[in-house]
């Protein structure tokens, strides 16, 4: 069911939840779900939402419309740039959404991407900012910073260099005019690419599969994963010890031991 303030079909973003699965649906299609300030602050407040309800396991992002995002929102930029502003504005948006990836890839759920049409600048970076990206086969992502003279925002750097390597990361950003949903595959972005017509429904049954995970599995999985290429050694071996023993203390657990060690030989 949707929350109490996210009934109006004109909000920016739309908070959906059912059972384990959560899904934030950006919702300016006329723009092409582009980003601006109303719709960063409602992220940031819809991802807080998400990350502070435990019976949450994943958390699906969408686009409605014939997008998924076309990145920053170019009205409210050109008109900063017009009206010389563009540090204050720009540093307003960035405040919020940059909070919001931020939320995204600390909170202790899955999150995934499901991605249609275009996603270009901050929208592609959305995209794999996400610990996870379903695409459908139509779906291309365009990098579109270098083009108009800027470098990348929106989390695009974090959720790419770490996949990709810097020589791809280049390349992409500098030399790509946009790629196809199967390059983005081949490059380890994109987890599954499905047919355009099966994206809602094969968005879901993943979706499904990834809740299945027990809540310690799913946070404990997460925070080491992404720690892993920044942290020393034993440190990192610390850190999988004091998981593994936590998550072995819950009931999900011994549940799921118990089911494994009485299966016949």
């Amino acid at each position: 069911m949707p929350t109490s303030d996210d009934t109006a079909a004109s909000a920016p973003a739309l908070l959906r939840i059912e059972g384990p699965i959560a899904t934030i649906t950006l919702n300016r299609p006329a723009a092409f779900n582009s980003i601006n300030l109303s719709i960063a602050q409602k992220l940031e407040q819809l991802g807080a939402e998400v990350e502070g309800n435990d019976a949450i396991r994943v958390l699906v992002i969408e686009g409605e419309g014939r997008a998924f995002s076309a990145g920053g929102d170019l009205q409210t930029i050109g008109a900063a740039a017009a009206s010389d502003t563009i540090a204050p504005v720009v540093g307003e948006l960035l405040k919020h959404y940059h909070a919001f990836i931020e939320t995204v890839r600390r909170m202790p759920k899955i999150v995934l991407s499901s991605v249609h049409g275009s996603a270009a600048g901050a929208g592609m970076g959305l995209a794999f900012v996400t610990d996870l990206c379903i695409a459908a086969d139509d779906a291309r992502f365009t990098p579109a910073y270098a083009k108009i003279g800027v470098s990348p925002d929106g989390g695009s750097t974090v959720g790419m260099v770490g996949t990709v390597g810097t020589r791809r990361a280049l390349q992409i950003f500098l030399a790509e005019d946009s790629f196809t949903a199967q390059q983005a595959h081949q490059w380890g972005l994109v987890a599954r690419v499905v047919p355009a017509a099966e994206l809602k429904a094969e968005t879901r049954k993943f979706a499904e599969r990834l809740a299945q995970n027990p809540p310690a599995a799913i946070a404990g999985t997460k925070s080491l994963v992404y720690q892993a290429a920044v942290t020393p050694t034993r440190q990192q071996l610390d850190a999988e010890e004091k998981g593994i023993i936590d998550a072995m203390l819950t009931e999900d657990f011994r549940v799921a031991v118990k089911k494994f060690t009485s299966k016949p030989k």
